[in-house]
């Protein structure tokens, strides 16, 4: 089986204008499509921008709405998987969500942020309550989680437990923490025995200063492709047979004693 071509947008797009950020994932994709990828990871809340405050209500969509509608085009026209972050109106309530949509322009997973950070998401979003979400991609498994969700190390390891192979984590990771980018991310990879792709905003936006650094991060604790600080789409390789030779090498998940955990509960 060839190696998943993965695409990473790292870019914040032009926070409040959901049209022209939907131009700036149809040019990322035409660029990812002609490299070759076939899924464009984007980072978090990208159609609407992050530090949007008051705007988020107006701004929120339905997971079917019609920017699902126009990344599904983008998807099928350029024949890539596309994951996207937004604001998902749910009735009442607005969730700092992800979706993945298919080549085919099909809709495969709807992820919800679990783990809010800070006091401007708390105010305007609702946690999800469903922490494993994954969809199959060219014969692997795709997981889902956003930016926070990856610092707990239960979360990734449900993950692993699950059997997901590529962790895609669209995030918005500012300064001073870049070394959740730096250190984390890899580390998370290794010892949960999968790839991460981490992709995130960059530069400053309302009191923020996102740091970029966005990287796909392999089992082996490697990093295969890395961003600078500014804006940028980089490409690198999920390759399992890889994949499955450092998973018999490195036998962290057999090795568990569960039995021993359950005060973490």
């Amino acid at each position: 089986m060839p190696p998943l071509r993965t695409a990473l947008l790292q870019s914040s797009g032009r926070p409040g204008q959901v049209a022209e950020n939907i131009e700036v994932l149809e040019r990322a994709a035409a660029r990812a499509a002609q490299d070759g990828a076939r899924l464009l990871v984007c980072p978090e809340l990208f159609l609407t921008g992050y530090a949007i405050g008051a705007e988020v209500p107006a701004l929120a969509e339905p997971a079917d709405g019609p920017s699902a509608g126009a990344v599904a085009e983008i998807a099928a026209r350029r024949g890539l998987a596309v994951l996207y972050g937004y604001p998902e109106r749910a009735g009442e309530r607005i969730f700092n969500a992800a979706q993945l949509i298919g080549p085919d322009g099909v809709a495969l997973a709807n992820y919800r942020k679990t783990h809010l950070f800070g006091c401007f998401e708390r105010e305007w979003f609702t946690p999800g309550e469903q922490t494993v979400v994954q969809a199959e991609l060219d014969g692997v498994r795709v997981g889902i989680m956003i930016c926070y969700d990856v610092e707990f190390p239960e979360n990734v390891r449900a993950h692993a437990l699950a059997g997901t192979d590529l962790l895609l984590v669209p995030t918005a990771q500012m300064h001073p923490f870049q070394f959740v980018a730096e250190s984390v991310v890899p580390v998370r990879a290794f010892e949960n025995q999968m790839y991460v792709a981490y992709v995130n905003r960059t530069g400053p936006e309302g009191e923020f200063e996102f740091v970029g650094l966005s990287c796909l991060a392999g089992p082996d604790g490697t990093v295969r492709t890395r961003a600078g600080r500014g804006e940028e789409l980089v490409t690198g390789e999920v390759d399992l047979l890889l994949l499955s030779a450092s998973r018999a090498a490195n036998p962290y998940l057999d090795d568990r004693r569960a039995g021993l955990y359950g005060s973490l509960l």
